[in-house]
């Protein structure tokens, strides 16, 4: 009898973590799409200042490539036009977009409270010094996220659409892209780089559990550089100096990562040695 008190016991607090990881799970979600409701409300900005944006040739990005090819003697990274028009040819084309681009920033400006929620579901199962060593998790991941977004639709997105748009393979094809093609081009850019400027929190957290160390990540870097290549690759058009641009900050994410697996090592050792000491004096 007693061992089948036990049981239920742990399975009702097995069920209720299952309900509080759904609470957090409902208000996060709750939270995305609040924030997708006011982007639809306001979707005229988004859409023609935010979006199409990069589709200008006004664009800042495109500015400030321009200046940086004038300083080397060279016009070449200038763009005077858009060789494209977006189109859209579904009946419910526009609506769909308006919808998931909405739902989108939504995840994008919510991210700090979903990653707040995140975090308020696993601290309880963490010691008293590990919540105290990672209480800015949630501010560095945020910042490290909204970075990568930035990198994405500031450099990643324009560089691909500029390079797409121009790219002809006779005079008698006309570039004309479907409406849900070039917000994908963009969705994709922005989210592909808020994910990977992510590497440093996640190697943070394979290091505590084990899965990578310092030495693992410094034996296996000139793999990471092939891997990072082909990211670059797929995220991006083929030209290689677009590539070159978007590789050299994951690389240097990369290079972070290794330093605060070793800080994390070092971190454990410090507590172990304490623990010990303590011991000793008991």
């Amino acid at each position: 009898m007693a061992k089948k008190q036990n049981t239920s016991q742990d399975e009702m607090s097995f069920l209720d973590h299952l309900e509080e990881l759904r609470w957090h799970l409902i208000r996060a979600t709750l939270a995305i799409v609040i924030v997708g409701v006011v982007a639809f409300i306001f979707k005229d900005f988004i859409f023609d200042d935010i979006i199409f944006a990069p589709a200008r040739p006004d664009f800042i990005s495109y500015d400030l490539l321009c200046q940086i090819a004038n300083i080397f003697g060279s016009d070449k990274g200038c763009v005077n036009e858009m060789n494209f028009i977006i189109q859209n040819r579904t009946m419910g084309g526009q609506f769909n977009a308006a919808i998931w681009t909405s739902i989108i920033v939504g995840v994008v400006v919510a991210f700090p409270y979903v990653i707040y929620e995140f975090w308020k579901f696993i601290s309880p199962g963490l010691y008293e010094k590990e919540r105290k060593n990672s209480r800015g998790f949630i501010i560095i991941s945020s910042l490290l996220f909204f970075t990568g977004v930035l990198f994405g639709y500031y450099i990643i997105a324009p560089l691909s659409i500029n390079f797409l748009a121009n790219f002809t393979v006779g005079e008698q094809v006309k570039n004309e892209f479907d409406i849900d093609s070039y917000i994908g081009l963009v969705r994709a850019s922005a989210l592909a780089a808020g994910v990977i400027f992510e590497l440093p929190i996640i190697m943070y957290f394979f290091t505590k559990i084990g899965l990578v160390t310092p030495q693992f990540l410094r034996k296996y870097r000139k793999y990471a550089l092939i891997i990072v290549l082909v990211i670059s690759a797929v995220i991006t058009p083929p030209d290689i100096s677009t590539q070159v641009i978007v590789s050299i900050p994951i690389l240097v994410l990369y290079e972070v990562s290794i330093v605060i697996s070793a800080f994390v090592l070092r971190q454990e050792a410090r507590q172990l040695k304490r623990a010990e000491k303590s011991k000793n004096k008991l």
